[in-house]
């Protein structure tokens, strides 16, 4: 009996250690490169450096005719184990959102304490797709937004 509750202790230990692997860059690589999600009335832009560093630098940009409208700098890093997404979008304060789940197609960070948005993810659809998404609660009811992105030519100098 002692055996076989030694058998049984080690598989879960074994499951707990498989389960709670820290987060790490290289999970976040398939985010590298350029997406854009074109409507009539908005292109959204992000563009995605690959991993170095234990890092990836993004930058997104969201124009309206010919104006700009918006703008964010991002910086994925690894912190004690996770993923930190830290946020400068313009005209707002930095923000840091933790991972709460990282593989080789989704991530997805959270700050329950920010305003809005509390969480940000991305998911991999296809080699060609990707949608990013925001969502939080405002005013005691959940927000979505999401991005449905294409990956897109790099634009050169």
């Amino acid at each position: 009996m002692a055996r076989h509750f030694l058998v049984a202790w080690l598989a879960l230990a074994a499951n707990f250690a498989h389960a709670a692997q820290p987060a790490v860059i290289r999970q976040a690589a398939w985010l590298a490169g350029c997406w854009e999600a074109v409507s009539p009335r908005r292109v959204v832009e992000e563009q995605w450096l690959s991993p170095r560093g234990n890092s990836m630098l993004g930058v997104s940009r969201t124009v309206r005719g010919d104006s700009l409208a918006g703008y964010e700098l991002v910086l994925i890093r690894e912190q004690d184990g996770r993923l930190a997404y830290e946020a400068h979008p313009s005209g707002q304060p930095a923000a840091v959102f933790l991972s709460r789940s990282a593989s080789d197609s989704s991530i997805e960070f959270e700050d329950l304490l920010h305003e809005f948005p509390q969480r940000i993810g991305y998911r991999l659809i296809g080699p060609d797709s990707l949608l990013a998404w925001v969502e939080g609660r405002v005013e005691g009811r959940l927000r979505r937004i999401e991005f449905p992105y294409r990956r897109a030519k790099c634009a050169g100098l």
